[in-house]
């Protein structure tokens, strides 16, 4: 009974009272903890039986001070002259500082207050309490608290994996409860604020950039108003890392500023602040416009998206609280299409598009959207940029900036090539054209990046066009006419072919291919076998797709080792792209089930062949057998019926 759980980081004498939220990690930003045990807060041990049965009896807050490991503040209670208030009768809480918290303030700091005890450190031991006793459950997130010093108000954030600051201040031992109030010891040493963040921006001289970007994009009411945000503050040292020329882009354009240059950060979506001693493990943030950051720590650090760019936190505004970072976080919502490939999965894209002379339409201010095959198309290396080339990547880049949820099936995409591009939405999959979609897009100031999976392959013509300037389907093409089908071929639509090759014709018997092409009926039969009334790419093929081909049978795609299988056949080539259709070379002919040659095992059974086996095997028993002769008798006789008689 009353034990309380303690998690201790090896190496240092830092303790969590932590919670079971936080158990199972046995880690505090990154490092290893110990669990260990000891009584809860008015407590203590009996020799001999187990917990922490027997309870203390209370005393008032100033002797609760020497007993909790706060006696540097009992002391300096004694010295200002505020222990008769807190030995006295009253309902007080005092977030008390450590031993340790008033150790590590910074000489002068604690010398000013040493030196003048009937003022200063009085009102700074007054700033700790609350004239009511405040416990735990009462401290909720973003609320405040009146101070006894000039009721100036005292922040507390209480946190999802159970951290409670107050004043950034982190709780360390809570609820000591005393005969006149409460007692919470915590890690610093707190100090009054009266300053907003942009009181704190115009008078820190690290700041001065930060000061000139947050003029030009107006930003100056919002971080003047009342609110709870976190400010990740660029220093001057952080601006002077970006290039000259996208700083100066930046900086001329408000919009852009807003979203790059602030990076006001509201907790979890939330106008929200957190703080340093909050973090002890990783958790994802939502800046006001709209990016996630990635915060962590490792160690002391706290880490952005992975990297240990904080070079000053937890400085205290009246609305928030303020991390001085020293690299300036670019949000993709600030950044040209090139500087959203950068270190991408497009990166090789990006070459190919600067050496096709391609730049100007992926820096300027030109909405489009940017059709960027991923890194792996190019493993064997960029292809040599000629005329055509150049023309196929202007078909990669198209009008307007767009986002793919708000793509739907058979919409239409124009090109800066003056193509048009079609897209077709899967239940696994979002193409647009031969090309699928291979990761989330990054929206830019001014361009969207969609990662492909594969280079595009624009439609240049209809079925017909395309099958009548390849020489491999010569013969498919005269079987075509031959079965009057051309025009079908021809008209606007969204088929899929499964078009055999003249490698597929060959293979059949000479004598099978003859009667095929002389009964134009069945040739069309088959032919229409081949085909399907919908459009299906093979970035939509998982394990099986079914489609209805326009003979009315069952055609099966299926992929097997990264090869689109068509009824079990592998295809030769995928994804042929015509304006009312795609094209699957296949080096075989498909037959529906109706033409295929039977096996004697599929042969329908004959009922009276099958009745006679039955009688033969069964006359050979019953003449081994006398009981078994009526039932030979009557087999008999149904063979009669159903055959008329021998």
């Amino acid at each position: 009974p009353n034990v309380c759980a303690v998690q201790k980081l090896i190496g240092t004498n830092r303790k969590y009272f932590t919670n079971c939220k936080q158990w199972y990690q046995r880690k505090i930003c990154g490092k290893s903890t110990v669990i260990s045990y000891e009584c809860c807060p008015g407590y203590e041990k009996v020799p001999g039986e187990k917990g922490c049965p027997a309870a203390l009896p209370l005393s008032n807050i100033y002797e609760t001070l020497g007993v909790v490991g706060s006696a540097t503040t009992q002391l300096y209670s004694d010295r200002s002259n505020l222990r008769p208030d807190i030995e006295g009768p009253g309902s007080f809480t005092i977030f008390a500082p450590s031993n340790e918290a008033w150790a590590s303030l910074p000489a002068e700091t604690l010398d000013s207050l040493v030196s003048n005890v009937n003022i200063e450190l009085l009102n700074a031991l007054r700033y700790h309490m609350v004239n009511k006793r405040v416990l735990t459950d009462d401290l909720k997130h973003g609320t405040t608290l009146n101070s006894m010093y000039q009721d100036l108000p005292i922040q507390i954030h209480h946190y999802p994996n159970g951290i409670v600051t107050v004043n950034c201040a982190r709780l360390l031992k809570a609820d000591h409860h005393a005969t006149n109030g409460v007692v919470h010891v915590i890690d610093k040493v707190i100090a009054t604020t009266t300053n907003s963040i942009q009181h704190i921006i115009e008078t820190e001289e690290s700041l001065e950039t930060l000061r000139a970007a947050v003029a030009a994009s107006d930003l100056n009411s919002l971080l003047e108003s009342e609110g709870q945000y976190t400010l990740l503050a660029p220093t001057n040292e952080a601006f002077e890392k970006i290039p000259r020329e996208t700083l100066n882009r930046i900086l001329g354009d408000p919009e852009a500023l807003r979203g790059k240059c602030l990076s006001t950060e509201p907790i979890e979506g939330l106008k929200s602040i957190f703080h340093a001693e909050a973090i002890i493990a990783g958790l994802t943030m939502e800046t006001l416009e709209g990016t996630t950051l990635d915060v962590g720590c490792s160690g002391e650090e706290l880490t952005l998206n992975g990297k240990p760019i904080i070079a000053n936190k937890d400085v205290l505004a009246t609305n928030g609280v303020i991390h001085f970072v020293n690299e300036l976080l670019i949000p993709d919502s600030a950044k040209t299409l090139f500087e959203l490939a950068q270190e991408s999965e497009v990166s090789k894209s990006m070459d190919f598009f600067r050496q096709a002379g391609l730049s100007s339409h992926l820096t300027g201010s030109e909405r489009v959207t940017l059709l960027a095959p991923v890194n792996d198309v190019f493993k064997d290396g960029l292809p040599v940029v000629d005329s055509n080339m150049k023309k196929l990547l202007l078909n990669h880049i198209v009008r307007d900036q767009l986002s793919s949820k708000y793509l739907y099936h058979g919409q239409k995409l124009q090109t800066l090539g003056d193509k048009e591009l079609r897209v077709f939405v899967y239940r696994n999959n979002l193409c647009i054209e031969n090309a699928c979609i291979a990761a989330h897009d990054k929206r830019g100031r001014f361009g969207t990046l969609f990662s492909m999976d594969k280079m595009l392959t624009p439609p240049s013509g209809s079925v017909m066009d395309v099958l009548k300037a390849d020489h491999r389907f010569s013969t498919l093409v005269a079987a075509i006419q031959s079965a009057g089908l051309t025009e079908n071929l021809n008209r606007p639509g969204t088929f899929t072919v499964f078009a055999p090759t003249n490698e597929a014709f060959r293979a059949m018997p000479q004598g099978e291919l003859n009667k095929l092409m002389g009964n134009a009926k069945e040739l069309a039969n088959i032919l229409k076998f081949h085909v399907a009334d919908e459009i299906l790419v093979s970035g939509a093929v998982n394990a099986l797709v079914r489609l209805k081909s326009l003979q009315g049978d069952k055609l099966e795609v299926s992929m097997k080792n990264n090869v689109i299988h068509i009824n079990k056949e592998p295809v030769a080539e995928s994804d042929i792209m015509a304006t009312n259709g795609v094209i699957y070379a296949v080096n075989s002919v498909l037959q529906p089930q109706a033409s295929r040659p039977q096996e004697r095992g599929d042969e329908p059974a004959d009922p009276a062949l099958e009745i006679f086996k039955q009688a033969s095997a069964l006359s050979k028993v019953s003449q081994r057998n006398p009981r078994l002769a009526p039932v030979y008798s009557r087999l008999l006789a149904r063979m009669k019926e159903n055959s008329g008689g021998f």
